[in-house]
């Protein structure tokens, strides 16, 4: 146990705002998206002021493009700054991709060619980011459905050398290497095997769809069961690490997501009583 693990999360969303504060609900900390936050007041800082009082937060952001080769965003970056003082959370994570060129913003995050090229240009602005808002990075893996012809090395190789150079952390998202690991057709194993224990910070779980021949990540099913034997291999790997559900459409009721988090708390604790965990080094 590190004095970083904050238990088991989830994703503060619109619907639940009200109910978070009614019945205080049993759920270690929330994770809110950075962006849905940057205004200068209303209800949404309404509840999110209510709600920081009651329960640590992390910030995740969907639009900083660290992987991008237009010029960081400044102002961004100011906002981002200021909506951390305010929270005061335990981090704030992005995506290790790029969303946009020439300033337009794609919605979505798009993957990166895994070259040394792309290494060095990542690191850079990793540090900028960090110097920026004056603490580390966690960086979060994401879902592909392309590969790049360029590609000189896995992902995972990838991932493990940027943290290390940008002295940054990961997000490892649990149901994104098993999305990516049917898409590319690789072993979701080797990833988790690969990706070095002092490095990870926080985990995350979610729903995606499943066409057969394809995976799309889409956050709108629950966590299904490959994804969840995953993540029984991940706690054995890595031990105790911050574990939350996202949903982003088709959003049950706060105690439906309260009910799944319960099993990520069973199987954290059914491993803890099991295997011994691996360690390797101690976390930052």
């Amino acid at each position: 146990m590190t004095d970083h693990y904050l238990g088991f999360g989830l994703g503060l969303r619109t619907p639940h705002f009200q109910d978070v504060l009614n019945t205080q609900p049993d759920v270690d900390w929330f994770e809110i998206i950075s962006e849905n936050f940057m205004v200068a007041g209303g209800k949404p800082k309404y509840y999110l002021h209510a709600i920081r009082e009651r329960y640590p937060m992390v910030m995740h952001g969907v639009s900083m493009s660290i992987g991008s080769t237009d010029p960081l965003d400044k102002d961004y970056l100011q906002r981002l700054k200021k909506l951390a003082n305010e929270v005061q959370p335990e981090w704030i994570s992005d995506h290790l991709c790029w969303t946009g060129l020439d300033g337009i913003n794609s919605h979505d995050l798009l993957p990166m060619p895994y070259t040394e090229e792309a290494i060095n240009h990542i690191v850079a602005r990793i540090k900028q980011v960090q110097d920026t808002l004056g603490r580390p990075l966690l960086l979060e893996n994401v879902s592909s459905y392309i590969s790049y012809t360029d590609s000189a090395m896995s992902e995972w190789a990838f991932y493990n050398e940027i943290v290390e150079r940008a002295d940054c952390l990961m997000l490892l998202d649990i149901n994104n290497i098993y999305v990516s690991s049917r898409n590319h057709h690789f072993d979701a194993q080797d990833y988790l095997n690969s990706v070095n224990p002092a490095r990870v910070r926080q985990f995350h779980l979610a729903g995606h769809s499943d066409y057969g021949t394809h995976v799309i990540d889409t956050h709108d099913h629950d966590v299904c069961d490959p994804v969840w034997q995953l993540y029984r291999q991940a706690v054995k790997r890595f031990g105790p690490i911050s574990t939350m559900i996202e949903r982003d459409d088709n959003i049950p009721p706060l105690n439906q997501l309260i009910d799944e988090l319960t099993i990520a708390r069973h199987i954290a604790a059914e491993v803890e009583a099991g295997e011994p965990l691996i360690r390797e080094a101690s976390r930052p």
